[in-house]
């Protein structure tokens, strides 16, 4: 599970890049986009988007039973995750809007009510917080208004202006940025993450964690996920508005499905003794520690020195920048782990928790 969790926090910043600059944007592409663009955006609907955040609620859906099997005690797990809400509402406010770890500490809340809970049950409820998630979802979307902006674009460049005119407009435009997504939290993100980590529970109580997909359901997986997946792609280059309106729902069904064949390969390469992945372990167990060096990195980069990067930056130079961080941080965590077991804030965390 450690090695699988490396493989997401890094994977996670591929998506999250985009929101270091306008949140409320992500990535704006030219009027005339290069062709890099329009393939790194294939290569990101089909193996980036949503796939790593998924992939990280079912290693923590996993994890919250662990934990509970250990302890059997729901106050203990409380307390963890009321820390983990302290952290996530610091980092939100304080240094990125995109924050996850305070939406899985509502979500894991929720998710404890059912650690006890017959697979039956487990499986039921993690399919209704799935539809309630992709419907409301949905409805949002499809009241809200849909048109594309590009970095010519007099509202763009203002809003641009308006953001960076002083430190004190960033953290304004941050902070606002995140109050909304709070709200966004019992809406739609802590039924989507729940529903996750029901499916993390359900998964590992399986050995899906240990042996991988049962390979009577292997094809049936990758069916679903080339399904799914196809339709998100093909939806992309839709402009009606139920078109937009399905994009995230179809993409939450994308998203499991691929992030279960991902835990499927790594399980088994695993398996195989591959020092290659095998690498990723120490990340997994560093991954709080990581995630937030993730965003001071990338806040310093876009925020502080270079935040007209914003304005020339095409996906190829997100991807090039983003992979530079990962070497780096793939490097740095193989030799903090030569001399820690655990990452500073994982320190912290466990401290704050006892």
């Amino acid at each position: 599970m450690d090695v699988i969790r490396g493989v997401a926090v890094l994977g996670l910043m591929y998506m999250n890049a985009y929101f270091f600059g306008l949140f409320e944007y992500g990535y704006v592409s030219t009027e005339l986009p290069p062709v890099s663009d329009h393939i790194l955006q294939i290569v990101s609907l089909i193996f980036i988007d949503g796939r790593f955040r998924s992939l990280f609620s079912l290693l923590f859906g996993a994890a919250l039973y662990i934990q509970w099997q250990r302890y059997q005690n729901l106050q203990v797990l409380q307390k963890r995750l009321k820390i983990l809400a302290y952290f996530g509402l610091f980092h939100g406010f304080i240094l990125w809007a995109g924050d996850i770890l305070f939406i899985y500490a509502c979500a894991g809340w929720l998710t404890c009510k059912y650690l006890d809970q017959k697979d039956r049950v487990i499986v039921k409820r993690a399919m209704q917080f799935l539809v309630i998630g992709a419907a409301v979802s949905f409805l949002l979307l499809l009241i809200e208004p849909s048109y594309i902006v590009t970095r010519a674009d007099i509202e763009f460049m203002q809003s641009y202006q308006n953001t960076y005119a002083s430190m004190g407009a960033l953290m304004s435009a941050n902070g606002i940025a995140f109050f909304i997504m709070i709200i966004a939290v019992p809406l739609i993100t802590m039924w989507m993450s729940a529903s996750l980590m029901l499916v993390g529970i359900f998964a590992y109580k399986k050995s899906l964690f240990v042996k991988g997909i049962p390979k009577p359901y292997v094809k049936h997986t990758i069916v679903a996920a080339l399904f799914f997946t196809a339709l998100r792609v093909i939806l992309e280059y839709q402009s009606s508005h139920l078109a937009v309106a399905l994009k995230e729902p179809i993409n939450l069904f994308a998203a499991l499905f691929v992030a279960l064949l991902f835990i499927h390969v790594v399980v088994k390469k695993w398996s195989e003794g591959s020092l290659f992945y095998s690498s990723f372990q120490c990340i997994g167990r560093l991954a709080l520690s990581v995630y937030i060096m993730q965003t001071l990195v990338l806040l310093i980069l876009f925020k502080v020195l270079y935040p007209s990067w914003i304005l020339i930056f095409n996906r190829i130079d997100y991807f090039l920048l983003v992979t530079f961080i990962a070497i780096l941080q793939f490097l740095l965590c193989q030799l903090y782990s030569h001399f820690f077991k655990h990452g500073p804030l994982e320190i912290l965390w466990r401290k704050l928790s006892s």
